[in-house]
């Protein structure tokens, strides 16, 4: 069983829940090895690296998520 905590932690207890991200659908945007994979989970939205699907995952609050994609829209973490 899979579980992640997500740095970014909230919640009464200032704590996101464990979730278990064994059962999750991942998706991807493409059919391209080493995409980014998102999978919503318990109202929570999880971000993993294609490549590695063992590895960590990123765990994001829906408004977090929306802040997340608004950034990445407007150019944000663009590299230049």
């Amino acid at each position: 069983m899979l579980t992640q905590r997500s740095p970014l932690d909230e919640g009464s207890d200032g704590k996101k829940p464990q979730l278990d991200l064994g059962e999750a659908e991942w998706m991807s945007g493409s059919n391209g090895v080493g995409d980014v994979q998102i999978a919503f989970v318990e109202g929570y939205i999880a971000m993993r690296d294609g490549r590695s699907p063992d590895g960590p995952a990123l765990i994001f609050t829906p408004a977090e998520w929306r802040a997340f994609v608004l950034g990445a829209r407007d150019g944000e973490f663009d590299l230049t």
